[in-house]
């Protein structure tokens, strides 16, 4: 089974197009309509979809930070740093989590880019 994708409105398309290019199932807050809409109904929106939210922005993270502390559950966020993490990491490391992984293992969990590959 394949994790679902739901890119934050300020995820470059280039992310987005070369998932997509790789069957990843992706759905933007610009496909869904939810522009403008506050961190928190986006990330409500996510996992009411089944999805997991992928972002480069960091207010994320203290969402899931607020949501983690208080009980309150969540679908998941996949986070990755602006500068530090490159367009081609991002499509590579998410693809292989989309393919990977369950969206169970994503629950109440953020996981972090890139993904520590070993070369042993």
């Amino acid at each position: 089974m394949t994790v679902a994708l739901y890119m934050d409105e300020h995820v470059a398309s280039a992310i987005t197009r070369g998932l997509r290019q790789r069957g990843v199932d992706i759905l933007t807050v610009q496909d869904d309509q939810r522009e403008g809409e506050d961190d928190p109904e986006l990330l409500d929106r996510a996992t009411k979809l089944g999805r997991v939210l992928f972002t480069r922005d960091t207010d994320f993270l203290k969402e899931a930070s607020r949501r983690l502390a208080g009980g309150e559950p969540f679908g998941g966020v996949i986070y990755a740093h602006q500068t530090r993490v490159s367009i081609g990491e991002c499509i590579s490391d998410l693809e292989l989590l989309a393919m990977a992984c369950e969206l169970i293992e994503f629950a109440d969990h953020v996981q972090y880019l890139p993904i520590i590959k070993w070369n042993g």
